[in-house]
């Protein structure tokens, strides 16, 4: 409706009150046919067709999927369906062109001996990496470090890898890791995980108190030189006061790699909105998480809570021992080694776990995909659509029902085109932001290093 529409003569002989009801109503059909109305008025299966078609066209990037090394072998490795959550079939299946592979190293002792095994843990889960791009299926997969090289590897028909550091633990005290690790093919790192590093207090100190009041002074230098690279600086572990000194720090945008709104979901792990408008002003991105403690903590803990009596039982009998929760595993007194070894253990009991409940139709249901996407919902309209992504933190506790492995990767997008996401705006959230943020760091990378 417009006012060329309408007979002149009519127009003028409104009176007030009609004049402020039809001005109200033009306001609302101009809002509204901004928006995608068509997924309204769509059957579902034109809604599937329209989805697939979009899902097909766009790069859909996963910046956070862990790596057990035990699948990047010889004879076992990502070319065949393995159990893992990610696998090169899988991600053919559900159409996930870009996983982010986690190069994840467990906090332990702020000590030499600490050190020199969280390096050689990240250097193993490199040359693994290495490995299945190089040797395994360099037909099918390939090691991208720039967005150039992403889209030129995705025209080619085949997945892109790319590398993230789950905490900066490996650097130990030598700063020349930074730039090794950049030459590995690591495009960010947290500078923390689950307990507080050489470099960075955690968002465990809610909890348990604090070691460095934000950053340690070794922690500040490699903000420095991962700028200097151009590696973008992960936020999504360490606690609030070091996130808002590394934003305050970085010359270049910031990603969370896996965290979501802490409004929506009260955890540590996620970003209130004081954090959100830190990012939205550094111009960097939050990768939305499908973890299910982090999305919507009352269905979570409900069913975690009938769960966790079944993986106490089956942990029980394959004589495997068990923690009520991650924090009481962080606090034990097992070795690093011990917790590398009872992780994949814990991983099978939770798969076993999980087909039983499947089977008992009174069980407390799942964290779903439309609870996920509630979420980039809430950060699109907080802080602006470019500052929003997606992941999935798959094979290190990630999935919802409806996206539990790679398989599923269209339900999002499915998802996004019911509530009216354009296919510009699905590209931007599933990958566009994030290489614009990738894009940015290393351009400032590069005038760093011409000073």
């Amino acid at each position: 409706m417009s006012l060329s529409n309408f007979p002149f003569k009519v127009v003028l002989k409104i009176n007030q009150s009609g004049l402020k009801l039809f001005l109200f109503l033009a306001a609302i059909m101009i809002i509204t046919s901004c928006k995608d109305k068509t997924s309204g008025t769509m059957t579902e299966s034109e809604l599937l067709a329209k989805a697939e078609a979009i899902h097909d066209r766009v790069i859909t990037i996963d910046t956070h999927c862990d790596i057990d090394l035990r699948n990047f072998t010889d004879s076992i490795n990502y070319t065949q369906d393995v159990s893992a959550q990610v696998n090169l079939p899988k991600m053919k299946a559900g159409g996930l062109d870009v996983p982010w592979f986690i190069v994840y190293t467990g906090q332990d002792s702020l000590n030499d001996e600490g050190y020199a095994k969280a390096y050689d843990n990240a250097m193993a889960k490199f040359d693994a990496i290495h490995r299945l791009v190089n040797d395994y299926a360099p037909d099918q997969i390939e090691l991208a470090l720039t967005s150039d090289d992403v889209r030129q590897i995705n025209e080619a028909g085949k997945k892109a890898a790319m590398i993230g550091i789950e905490n900066g633990y490996p650097i130990g005290l030598d700063i020349s890791n930074v730039k090794k690790f950049y030459d590995l093919g690591a495009r960010y790192m947290s500078l923390a995980h689950n307990g507080h590093s050489q470099l960075s207090d955690s968002n465990t100190g809610e909890e348990d108190g604090y070691l460095h009041n934000g950053l340690s002074e070794l922690g500040k230098q490699v903000i420095e030189e991962m700028n200097k690279y151009g590696m973008l600086i992960d936020i999504s572990h360490p606690s609030k006061e070091a996130i808002r000194q590394m934003i305050e720090l970085s010359k270049a945008p910031v990603i969370a790699s896996h965290s979501s709104a802490r409004t929506l979901c009260d955890h540590s792990r996620n970003l209130d909105d004081e954090q959100l408008e830190w990012v939205k002003n550094n111009g960097g991105v939050v990768q939305t998480v499908a973890f299910q403690a982090y999305v919507n903590k009352e269905k979570s803990d409900a069913r975690s809570e009938k769960l966790n009596e079944i993986q106490s039982q089956l942990a029980d009998s394959l004589d495997v021992r068990w923690f009520s929760s991650f924090r009481e595993f962080r606090n034990s007194d097992m070795t690093q080694e011990e917790r590398n070894a009872w992780f994949p253990q814990y991983m099978r009991i939770r798969d076993m776990a999980n087909k039983m409940a499947e089977e008992n139709e009174d069980f407390p249901p799942q964290v779903n995909v439309s609870d996920f996407v509630d979420h980039i919902d809430y950060l699109v309209d907080k802080i602006g659509l470019k500052h929003v992504g997606i992941s999935s933190d798959f094979d290190g506790g990630g999935g919802v029902e409806g996206w539990s492995d790679a398989s599923e990767t269209m339900n999002v997008t499915v998802e996004l085109v019911k509530r009216g996401y354009s296919e510009d705006e699905i590209a931007a959230l599933w990958g566009g932001n994030l290489l614009r943020a990738l894009d940015e760091a290393q351009a400032i990378a590069k005038s760093l290093q011409s000073e």
